[in-house]
């Protein structure tokens, strides 16, 4: 599954369900400042409500937890090996790559590993919508690498995903992974 197919109905989910607490949120008080007449909520109606709003909450949680595309790749890693590897080295706030441009076929599962000399950096994948693929934090002195499968052909650039200073904002790598048919 694509993550921007996730992110796309984790909004719709979201949103619909804060819709929900905010229309019982105002039932709630329209109710308990209403003059006159019907001023009085039952306790068992209200924390009916309640319930329901908690229950959907861990549903909507736990529903959502399954769709996140790369979860059986991380829970499985060690099972699973990679089809091609590129090492990445980040020095003085540049991306050092193996080559001009990483080629990969669709379907092809990649390890990226990526080290730093000096700083924390972000390593970001981003398709050409600017969206996000997938990014991880990138730490001196540690083994960082992302295992990812590749589904869809396109070209993809690679961006520092944290701030490693004023010279940060220039870490672009445009179209420096291609994914082919």
């Amino acid at each position: 599954m694509d993550s921007s197919l996730v992110l796309f109905g984790q909004t719709l989910a979201y949103t619909l369900y804060a819709l929900a607490i905010m229309a019982v949120m105002g039932w709630f008080g329209y109710r308990v400042t209403k003059q006159g007449k019907g001023r009085d909520i039952k306790p068992a109606l209200f924390y009916t409500f309640v319930g329901f709003l908690v229950l959907a909450g861990v549903s909507l949680h736990i529903i959502t937890h399954e769709t996140i595309p790369w979860k059986p790749m991380d829970l499985n890693r060690s099972a699973i090996k990679a089809d091609k590897t590129f090492s990445i080295n980040i020095a003085n706030q540049k991306f050092i790559l193996p080559a001009e441009k990483m080629v990969i076929k669709k379907g092809e599962t990649v390890r990226f590993n990526v080290t730093s000399d000096d700083l924390t950096y972000g390593f970001g994948l981003f398709r050409t919508d600017n969206s996000m693929v997938f990014q991880m934090q990138v730490l001196p002195g540690y083994v960082n690498d992302i295992l990812w499968r590749f589904d869809k052909a396109g070209a993809y650039t690679i961006r520092s995903t944290e701030y490693s200073g004023p010279k940060g904002i220039g870490m672009i790598e445009k179209n420096a992974v291609e994914v082919v048919e």
